[in-house]
């Protein structure tokens, strides 16, 4: 039998997700300790990878989570690595469907729905395909809804700091790094950062240590968080055009510190603003930025925790 931390080890799956599927889907059953901890045996991990890998391939949580529910998939295959005989319906649909939902629970003020919607999408999947296909739409739909006349002002703010409580709970989640290897956060004035955050929490879901700086960091805090924790490596979001601009003195302050990788990553992070600020210009998607910066920092960077 494996504690959940464990099980989460043995099958690539987190904590907090493996619970989300347990609550929502139903697709585990541990058992229990006297204390209450959960227990899972060698079929909850079978299960846990086959769930993994049906996601991974484009399937959402709760068809997969119904089709080894009902035996239409072959458990044991999966965890061992094959690839699943038939495609799911209409995952566009789907992420489509929640969120409109979330827009909608926004604009009713809503927020046991709200909450509800934001359950659903990150036991969708992994956090990185969630936050790329869900999460971070879902909060543009809601600049669109109030560009629109949609919702209120006080309506969108909502929903975005509830968006923002769980991806500080995703980077308190991924643990407190002994030494910071990157920082992360945006320029003076800025104030969309929810990409940011979850390019944060990404970069710490893959053992580097991230200090999160947050939104409207003046010039000298970035020069005052470089010398202080000896970081390698700063990446500043821009999401607007008014980002970008403000991103430039950054930037250039940036090279006067010690530090091997000066980055830059967000919507209005174009390829014309990279060429004219000579910064690095990181993907778009929360996974392939992580990735690059990784590859960009060597291996050597990924402190222990």
């Amino acid at each position: 039998m494996y504690t959940i931390k464990e099980a989460a080890a043995r099958s690539g799956v987190g904590p907090p997700l493996i619970r989300a599927w347990e609550r929502r889907y139903g697709v585990l059953q541990p058992a229990r300790t006297a204390s209450g901890y959960r227990l899972y045996d060698d079929a909850a991990i079978q299960v846990l990878l086959a769930m993994r890998a049906l996601i991974d391939t484009g399937w959402t949580a709760s068809e997969a989570a119904r089709a080894i529910g009902a035996g239409e998939v072959h458990v044991d295959a999966l965890a061992a690595g094959a690839r699943p005989d038939r495609v799911p319906g209409s995952p566009d649909a789907y992420r489509e469907g929640l969120i409109e939902r979330f827009v909608e629970a926004a604009g009713s003020a809503d927020a046991g729905e709200t909450e509800s919607v934001l359950d659903e999408m990150l036991a969708a999947g992994s956090f990185e395909a969630v936050v790329d296909d869900l999460v971070l739409p879902a909060t543009a739909a809601l600049g669109d809804a109030w560009a629109r006349g949609r919702l209120s002002v006080a309506a969108e703010h909502a929903a975005s700091a509830a968006v923002a409580r769980r991806l500080s709970a995703a980077f308190q989640a991924a643990g407190v790094p002994r030494t910071i290897s990157v920082l992360v956060g945006m320029p003076p004035g800025a104030r969309h950062e929810l990409g940011a955050l979850a390019f944060a929490v990404a970069v710490a879901r893959r053992g580097i240590g991230v200090l999160y700086l947050g939104q409207d960091v003046p010039v000298d805090g970035w020069l005052e968080a470089a010398r202080r924790t000896g970081a390698r490596a700063a990446v500043v979001g821009a999401v607007i055009a008014d980002d970008a601009e403000a991103a430039g003195p950054v930037i250039a302050a940036l090279r006067t510190a010690p530090l091997s990788v000066v980055a830059m990553g967000g919507a209005a992070a174009t390829a014309e603003v990279a060429s004219r600020l000579a910064v690095i210009r990181l993907p778009t998607r929360v996974v392939d930025a992580s990735r690059s910066l990784e590859a960009l920092l060597g291996p050597v960077v990924a402190p222990g925790r």
